[in-house]
């Protein structure tokens, strides 16, 4: 696995749990995890559970010891070490999006192709088992010609201005912002869930365009320090009494989306309406999907991640609306939760990952193809770029 963060922590605990929970045709090793700082690494091996640590990723792709490379690290990265990986005959998982742009996700998916080696981008949410249902509900005819797709991401971890810049702030590091963060989980669950985009128009806006730099530590990776001073309609104020002072130390620009709204078409004639936004104060990490067809409605919200609410429009008039459907019922009703607990027992986020897991291994025992794969990537990418394209021409553009 190269990089340790957040992701890393996601992904090790699936490598770690998904052979004693899923059916796998291949034993796990957690060989070697990779990073730039060898004290963190090495900290993170320890606590992760890998065997060994590296600061070289070049070195590990090419390790005859290893089989598959995770790649967890920032967008910028993504395509060098995925196409290395593919090169010298390596499965590659890798985190979304897939690329920086859609000219890397073209060479990535050639490279895969090419290696014939089996590929995947961890969009994790395609395996809450509610979303796999309504996958299900959705190609049996449950909601019949779908008529609209919205859906909303919405996060708050950047609604106080004091917050300090990070890699997700700076376009050079990440490529894009709310949109490619967050709102990339709503393209690919769009294209999963209803079918292909056609065109775009979209709207982007960024709500704080300086923000203070982090402060350097020695110490550990903990959140950085704010500055002594807040800021608040124009004035800092410090216990209480205002001030007349600028937060201390220097700033850093924020060059990417705070928030993303677009419009658009399916190919079906279906309608889509999405929004990708982290300035939503209470929203920690909400997602919502509603999808209305002519025979019914499906609705979800991660905030209640193992429910799934149905509406069947053939009910009789005086009963119709939405029912609660609780994903929780093994024995092969819904799909993964058969592989976990008895029947009600609530899943979480890291279950999601560890489907992702299983299904990707097994994929790299079969030499078959495993959902999404690099080509849905690249899918997923030429929608961030339309979209990017129809902010910057202020038009609709076709997908």
């Amino acid at each position: 696995m190269v990089g340790y963060g957040f992701m890393g922590k996601a992904h090790s605990n699936a490598w770690r749990q998904a052979t004693y929970f899923f059916p796998l045709r291949a034993k796990i090793e957690m060989q070697t995890v990779c990073g730039r700082n060898p004290a963190g690494v090495q900290a993170a091996r320890v606590r992760l559970g890998w065997q060994y640590a590296a600061t070289d990723w070049r070195e590990v792709v090419e390790s005859p010891l290893i089989d598959v490379v995770d790649i967890v690290t920032h967008n910028d990265s993504h395509a060098e070490i995925a196409m290395a990986a593919a090169k010298a005959g390596k499965h590659v998982l890798c985190e979304k999006p897939l690329a920086f742009n859609v000219k890397q996700a073209e060479a990535m998916l050639a490279a895969v192709e090419k290696a014939r080696v089996t590929h995947m981008v961890c969009h994790n949410y395609r395996r809450v088992p509610a979303i796999a249902q309504a996958k299900t509900m959705i190609a049996d005819g449950a909601l019949g010609q779908i008529h609209h797709y919205h859906a909303r991401y919405a996060q708050d971890w950047l609604v106080d201005p004091e917050t300090p810049m990070q890699w997700k702030l700076d376009k050079a590091l990440c490529g894009s912002g709310a949109l490619g963060d967050i709102g990339v989980h709503l393209i690919d669950l769009g294209r999963y869930l209803v079918g292909e985009l056609k065109e775009v128009c979209g709207m982007m806006h960024r709500f704080v365009k300086e923000r203070p730099l982090a402060q350097k530590s020695e110490a550990s990776a903990s959140p950085p320090a704010k500055p002594a001073a807040r800021v608040a309609k124009g004035k800092a104020t410090q216990g209480g009494a205002a001030l007349s002072v600028k937060p201390a130390g220097p700033l850093g620009k924020v060059t990417v989306d705070d928030a993303t709204v677009f419009i658009g078409t399916f190919e079906n004639g279906a309608l889509a309406n999405l929004e990708a936004t982290r300035y939503a104060p209470g929203r920690k990490n909400q997602m919502t999907l509603e999808i209305n067809g002519s025979k019914g409605s499906l609705c979800f919200d991660f905030e209640e991640m193992n429910r799934l609410k149905f509406c069947d429009a053939a009910s009789l008039p005086d009963r119709q609306g939405f029912r609660d459907i609780l994903v929780l019922q093994p024995g092969g009703v819904h799909p993964y939760v058969g592989q976990w607990w008895r029947a009600g027992h609530l899943l979480g986020y890291e279950h999601t990952f560890v489907h992702t897991v299983a299904d990707f291994v097994n994929a790299c025992v079969d030499q078959k193809p495993v959902h999404p794969t690099f080509e849905d990537g690249l899918k997923n990418q030429r929608v961030l770029a339309a979209v990017d394209e129809s902010v910057k021409k202020r038009a609709w553009m076709k997908v």
